[in-house]
């Protein structure tokens, strides 16, 4: 493909994106695929132009603003002209020549567009006169949230919030160890290392075509964050445990306790969506999973979790959050979030934490993860949960952490709080708590 092309599909990529109302990574999986014509090379580099204008999209609006002088509506095609000069440092003649009406490119730039790009040609993307929420690309109405986290630290965190992930995978221990799976990708020409924190992750160089290959075919890799691998590895399952999933979803960190639990136990997976939990079977079958029921719940207080009340070792709650986390991989995410979705999350987390709360049985223990950095998601459930019930007790994550890693943690002492910035991994949280036992146990 020509770089007016990939402009162009580009262009139709975002426009798709900001029309819909599914995620990003979704839309142009779904792109692509009715254009099976499009290389691997190509689609790459279409992607980066989309993703850095999610990434950055307050920035570009804000330049799009200020160098049109109001002439030019912020949208799909104005935004990845924008982006450019300015992100991609293409010169004027570089973004005429790939939007000049020719076959397969986009229509040539208007006089507004062409002085939109004679203006943006040698900029930066920040620029002084920013506000900080717009030079940090994040939405206005969670600058205060973010800040209250992060203070003067906020620039760091998000600019390592705003760059791509890396591409990390975990080790399937029910089929072999991590220097196998590394030997295994090398034989195919994928190099990774071992990722600092998780003993079965492995972290690729480069991106690569994983689902191509011999170790994923097999089951002996999975793709996971290393931050999603520590979360799971926390709650310290074991062979012979009764464990429940409580919010699976397509069950990547299911497969991560079941290999935990070497296929001895119950592992029960639950979800209020019976799609998700379906689509976990095939990765389930790869894996070679065959200690785990997948039961679909109507709420989170089905009447399922009454009758198994305190039948449970151990109760994983991936909690449903904003994703702030995530940025790195749904950066499209921050700019369809709203004050309303935190308060009805802030509200939903409550209700879920209390319901999985009473499957737990004394001694056993309740483990509540998010991929949110936002206190009222975090520190703040679980300081709630504890004060409003007196059978619970936190269970320090740096004990949890010399127990099931080894060492001393990395992200903290009563919890564990992983972020890009600090730890390479998405942003994580994780209380545990265990469930005092009774006199009569």
């Amino acid at each position: 493909m020509t770089p007016g092309a990939r402009i162009a599909a580009a262009i139709d990529i975002l426009a798709a994106i900001e029309e819909g109302t599914r995620p990003a990574d979704d839309i142009a999986a779904e792109y692509f695929r009715r254009r099976r014509y499009i290389g691997a090379k190509d689609r790459i580099a279409i992607s980066a132009h989309v993703y850095a204008v999610l990434r950055h999209r307050a920035s570009i609006d804000w330049w799009i603003a200020r160098a049109s002088k109001g002439d030019i509506a912020p949208g799909a095609r104005s935004r990845i002209i924008a982006a450019l000069p300015i992100i991609d440092k293409w010169s004027e003649a570089e973004v005429a020549a790939s939007c000049d009406g020719g076959r397969f490119r986009p229509a040539p730039l208007s006089p507004a567009e062409q002085r939109l790009v004679h203006a943006l040609a040698g900029r930066t993307l920040t620029h002084p006169d920013m506000p900080r929420a717009v030079a940090n690309d994040i939405p206005d109405w969670l600058l205060p949230h973010l800040e209250a986290v992060y203070g003067r630290r906020l620039e760091d965190e998000i600019a390592a919030l705003n760059a791509p992930a890396p591409f990390d995978l975990r080790v399937n221990a029910l089929k072999g160890d991590r220097e196998t799976a590394r030997r295994t990708l090398a034989a195919e020409h994928i190099q990774a290392e071992p990722t600092p924190f998780s003993p079965l992750g492995l972290r690729l160089r480069s991106r690569a075509p994983l689902a191509a290959t011999a170790a994923f075919k097999d089951g002996l890799v999975e793709v996971q964050d290393e931050g999603s691998q520590i979360a799971a590895l926390l709650a310290g399952a074991r062979p012979g445990m009764r464990v429940v999933d409580f919010c699976a979803g397509a069950g990547g960190k299911t497969l991560a306790l079941a290999a935990q639990m070497g296929n001895r136990g119950k592992l029960v997976a639950c979800d209020t969506a019976a799609w998700r939990l379906e689509r976990a079977g095939q990765r389930l079958r790869r894996a070679g999973v065959n200690n785990v029921e997948r039961r679909a719940l109507s709420s989170e207080r089905d009447p399922w979790v009454k009758r198994h009340a305190a039948a449970f070792d151990l109760v994983f709650v991936d909690a449903p959050c904003l994703g702030v986390g995530s940025w790195r991989r749904n950066p499209d995410a921050k700019w369809r979030s709203t004050p309303n979705d935190l308060a009805e999350l802030v509200i939903r987390q409550h209700d879920i934490l209390a319901s999985a709360a009473r499957l737990v049985e004394p001694g056993g223990r309740l483990v509540y993860v998010t991929c949110s950095l936002l206190r009222e998601e975090n520190e703040a459930q679980a300081e709630a949960f504890v004060a409003a019930h007196a059978d619970f007790a936190l269970y320090p994550a740096s004990r949890a952490w010399a127990e099931t890693i080894g060492g001393a943690s990395p992200g903290g002492d009563d919890y564990l709080r992983l972020t890009p910035a600090r730890h390479g991994t998405d942003g994580f949280f994780a209380a545990l708590f265990a469930r005092i036992p009774t006199a009569a146990g």
